[in-house]
């Protein structure tokens, strides 16, 4: 077991993101969509540009987070080096503390209005595939990446653990994404504990009582606990903004620009 995790844990990055992608977009091709769209070739190449982005500026929020993190681990901080704990449980409660707070990050970005507008570019997508996980402003990874590391400080968690929640991260945002409609019964069990696609769908709606709300991303008892889970069937749902249906405005440059632009927010 510890040869196949250390196996997977040494690929490269991007050679998973690879795979998963790869997997999902041919599972979309034999699954019910969730939504019917054309020119999917050229919506998937407009989402990868976000992608190489996010690449590049992911360089500079790495280099700053493992500073931090390393600085943490030097001097102790965080309430893991105030008791011992052993391994195992030290990785469940980080990787629930790293969703927890990528939980109030997140809601905290559809409420404040600055950071809505980098947020929304993630939103805009109107026709939801494998390749939406891509699609978000290259600044907002300074946004998330701060979430982590309040996490890490809070709890002292050591790099492993950030390895770990990254590892298990990677599916649960690619899959929530793809252009399928899971089973119900995936939601009536697997939903008990985790965040399914069909779950995270509904936080993609044009109805903003369903864009707000679904925040986590690994654990659905977050959103049940602090009362923004909801649940409608994903074939219902009409995806993006409806500021941002015009096709002009789902284009890379317009979207790169648009947290700098006043562009009203329409409500249902």
């Amino acid at each position: 077991m510890k040869e196949a995790f250390d196996y997977i844990m040494n690929i490269e990055p991007n050679i998973r993101v690879s795979i998963l992608i790869t997997l999902f977009y041919s599972l979309e091709m034999i699954m019910r969509p969730a939504n019917k769209f054309s020119g999917k070739f050229t919506h998937m190449l407009n989402n990868a540009a976000f992608q190489v982005l996010f690449v590049l500026v992911g360089f500079a929020v790495s280099y700053l987070q493992v500073g931090v993190f390393n600085w943490g681990i030097e001097n102790k901080i965080g309430l893991f080096h105030f008791a011992e704990t052993p391994f195992w449980l030290q990785a469940i409660i980080g990787i629930m503390a790293l969703d927890l707070t990528s939980y109030w990050v997140h809601r905290i970005a559809h409420k404040t209005p600055t950071l809505w507008t980098l947020h929304r570019v993630h939103h805009s997508d109107n026709r939801m595939d494998t390749s939406s996980w891509f699609r978000g402003h290259p600044i907002e990874a300074f946004v998330f990446g701060a979430g982590n590391v309040v996490a890490v400080l809070v709890f002292g968690l050591d790099l492993t653990i950030i390895s770990i929640y990254f590892l298990i991260i990677l599916p649960f945002g690619i899959s929530q994404h793809s252009n399928f409609v899971v089973p119900t019964w995936v939601d009536n069990t697997f939903g008990k504990i985790f965040i399914t696609p069909n779950f995270h769908k509904m936080h993609h709606s044009q109805d903003q009582h369903y864009t707000d709300s679904n925040f986590a991303d690994i654990f659905v008892f977050w959103d049940k606990l602090f009362g923004t889970f909801t649940y409608a069937p994903v074939t219902e749902i009409k995806f993006g903004l409806k500021e941002f249906e015009d096709e002009k405005k789902q284009t890379l440059w317009y979207l790169l620009k648009s947290p700098f632009m006043n562009i009203p927010r329409v409500k249902n």
